[in-house]
């Protein structure tokens, strides 16, 4: 995920696993719409950064992946109720409810943990063979586990039965996030050469790569099934509307600034685009499968790039923290980066 590697680098004070102190931001809208969502901030504190965030909506839980470990919170009340501790370098979370496990992607360890979803307590370490394995995908028609490995440029494919690689895909680029038909085949943004690949995930092999237009560095992806419709983030303020079939270029949307992750809410038809670098989240109107409009770009925080969907509620679920000043270049750190304050890491909850 972009922008994670320096994030991992920076510490705070720990603030253990205290009660969620939960702060209402914004006054509900009246009527509530889409458009205007009420914003509730989980503060939960605690040391090192953050990457991705993954809904259980069934079990009503929100994992969040921080630097050397998984935070497991209730989300009906902000409480934090587990830890999966030894995930180093730990970017996403997979969830397979139908076998009762999870998976962590672990950068900084080149391996995954696979954990009961029940106890969350680590069941396996499984060694990959690429490096840096950041976006983690379960698909649930071939039975495997995809780990898009950032710095080998490659996916590691993992059996969840026999827990072993077995298979390895190169890609033309970094891949960054992934998303799945369900039927067997997996999406992927490559973000350096702003391409979008189609793999087959049983045969574990690329069955198309399309150039993204108007797009810069893609990073988050989401799937709109139903119409066969992806959405790619771009750092140039796009958001890219891809046939899934076709790899025809749909539409361009226009989105915030510092755009990481995406997501469908597939009842309600809307895109979302959580953006950092100006705290906003934009929320796009699918008006058919081949025309969308921007309904908003609500305020939530800056920093405030990563996401997750619950389909079921429709609740929105960001992270975010607090930085001080960047501190002056030095021959040694020529690119330093504004550190984060002490106990300001929070879970955003945008729901109308």
């Amino acid at each position: 995920m972009r922008n994670s590697i320096g994030i991992f680098l920076l510490s705070v004070g720990f603030a253990g696993n205290a009660v969620a102190g939960v702060t209402a931001i914004a006054p509900p809208a009246s009527p509530a719409s889409p458009a205007s969502p009420t914003l509730t901030r989980y503060n939960l504190g605690g040391d090192g950064g953050w990457d991705y965030l993954s809904a259980d909506a069934a079990g009503h839980r929100l994992f969040i992946s921080r630097s050397d470990r998984v935070l497991v919170m209730d989300t009906r009340d902000g409480k934090l109720i587990g830890t999966i501790a030894d995930t180093a370098g730990v970017h996403g979370i997979a969830l397979a409810p139908e076998l009762g496990k999870g998976y962590t992607s672990n950068g900084r360890a080149d391996s995954v943990t696979e954990f009961d979803l029940a106890t969350l307590k680590p069941t396996r370490t499984i060694a990959i063979s690429g490096h840096n394995p950041d976006a983690i995908l379960f698909d649930a028609a071939s039975q495997r586990v995809f780990t898009f490995n950032g710095r080998s440029e490659d996916i590691s494919v993992i059996d969840v039965h026999s827990a072993k690689v077995v298979a390895t895909i190169p890609v033309n680029g970094k891949p960054e996030f992934a998303a799945a038909d369900g039927k067997g085949r997996i999406f992927v943004n490559i973000e350096d050469t702003a391409e979008l690949t189609a793999i087959d995930a049983k045969t574990a092999k690329v069955t198309s790569t399309w150039k993204l237009p108007d797009c810069e560095e893609p990073t988050g992806l989401a799937l709109d099934i139903q119409q066969q419709r992806l959405f790619s983030t771009c750092q140039n303020g796009h958001l890219v509307v891809t046939d899934a079939q076709s790899g025809k270029h749909i539409a361009t949307v226009p989105i915030g600034k510092g755009p990481d992750a995406a997501a469908f809410d597939i009842e309600r038809k809307l895109v979302l685009s959580s953006n950092g670098e100006d705290g906003t989240l934009t929320i796009i109107q699918q008006i058919d499968r081949d025309h969308y409009k921007v309904l908003s770009n609500t305020p939530t925080q800056k920093s405030a790039r990563t996401m997750a969907l619950d389909q079921t509620t429709h609740r929105i679920y960001l992270a975010a923290a607090d930085f001080g000043p960047t501190p002056p270049a030095t021959p040694e750190q020529a690119h330093p980066r504004a550190p984060l304050l002490p106990n300001s890491f929070s879970i955003l909850v945008l729901q109308d």
